[in-house]
């Protein structure tokens, strides 16, 4: 009897997986090449807080684009490293430089929301491209590749990936940037936008203003490309960019507790986020842990070993069939063949997380 239920639990668990990869992830999976072109000129917005070993190294290479006319808004929040004084340097070498400056007895809220809020108000153009201090563009493309889609959207969400490195740490990091942009991406082709990554991200200048910006959640430290773009985004008026040459890649994070204080801080404002959201975000991960669980349980129990062998196959099957193109896409391939293994693991880890923010939410932007 309790192996009958363990097994409808089980076919039950692998339909609703299989309704998100064939309903959602499909899309991401089949979606073609953006051909347009779009030659209006770009504000390039980055925020930086003691960024400056990461401006030295990385700026150059925004300035680099082959874009036809474009302006680099750099936002120095209250830095107390070199960073005023690697954009002085810049500011000689390249003209298109702006730099804002927030001033250290400014008391502003917490996160970078107050300092976007700036680069957006200083921009002179419409179309604005975000990314971060400590990202590289993947090529001198990029802008060009990301701007192409607002001739026909106002939002555009792109791909910031994890410098490839040795060990799990670095392994975890990279899996699980991959599964949230295969998420939010794909969800975003259905007509569910939820979010977006501050790493690779573009909008209207106006549509920012006609939400008065990020006025409904100034008290929250994160939210800036989820809370916002939930508010702004529709079924209409967004575009997603996947190409390789569109991608952003950040600096490594090395530390577990790093990581770790990253990933609780992010997950934060999910309590805040539309119902319809949190149930979509909701039923994939229990789906998965539920039939992971039940198929270990199987396995320990005994039951006929045809039944469940084939159970997990087709769930195998499905994953590897749905997942080679993205995971391509998006510079994790090297992951493809043991991702069923990251993907418990990240179940688990990803579940700690939730407890401990149910316990004690972080209370600081940084560590």
């Amino acid at each position: 009897m309790l192996i009958n239920l363990l097994f409808v639990i089980a076919v039950i668990s692998l339909s609703i997986l299989l309704f998100y990869y064939l309903y959602f992830f499909l899309k991401l999976n089949n979606k073609p090449i953006s051909k347009s072109d779009f030659h209006k000129p770009i504000s390039i917005i980055i925020c930086a807080k003691n960024e400056a070993d990461n401006l030295r190294e990385f700026l150059p290479k925004v300035f680099e684009q082959d874009y036809p006319e474009f302006e680099v808004v750099v936002v120095n929040d209250q830095s107390e490293d070199g960073t005023a004084a690697i954009l002085k340097i810049f500011e000689k070498s390249y003209p298109n430089l702006v730099i804002v400056t927030i001033a250290e007895h400014i008391n502003h809220w917490p996160g970078k929301k107050f300092a976007l809020t700036l680069g957006i108000k200083t921009a002179k153009y419409e179309h604005l491209l975000f990314t971060d201090a400590d990202c590289l563009p993947n090529s001198s493309n990029w802008a060009k590749k990301m701007s192409s889609n607002f001739n026909k959207s106002d939002i555009v969400l792109g791909f910031g990936g994890y410098q490839k490195r040795k060990g799990l740490l670095n392994k975890i990091i990279r899996f699980d940037t991959f599964n949230v942009a295969n998420q939010y991406l794909s969800y975003a082709l259905a007509g569910f936008t939820y979010m977006g990554v501050g790493r690779n991200m573009a909008y209207k200048k106006s549509l920012f203003f006609e939400n008065k910006g990020f006025a409904k959640h100034l008290n929250i430290p994160s939210g800036d490309d989820d809370l916002f773009i939930q508010e702004v985004a529709n079924k209409d008026n967004v575009s997603v960019e996947i190409v390789t040459d569109a991608h952003t890649t950040s600096t490594v994070i090395e530390s577990w507790s790093d990581w770790i204080y990253q990933k609780r801080r992010h997950i934060s404002t999910a309590p805040l986020y539309k119902i319809r959201f949190k149930i979509l975000l909701a039923i994939y991960p229990y789906a998965q842990f539920s039939f992971w669980t039940v198929i270990i349980i199987l396995f320990l129990l005994k039951a006929p070993i045809t039944i469940t062998t084939a159970i997990l196959g087709l769930k195998l099957l499905s994953s590897y069939v749905i997942n080679y193109k993205p995971m391509k896409q998006l510079n994790t391939i090297d992951l493809f063949w043991i991702h069923p293994i990251y993907e418990v693991i990240y179940l688990l880890i990803q579940g700690i997380f939730v407890l401990l923010n149910v316990i004690n939410k972080p209370k600081k932007w940084s560590r």
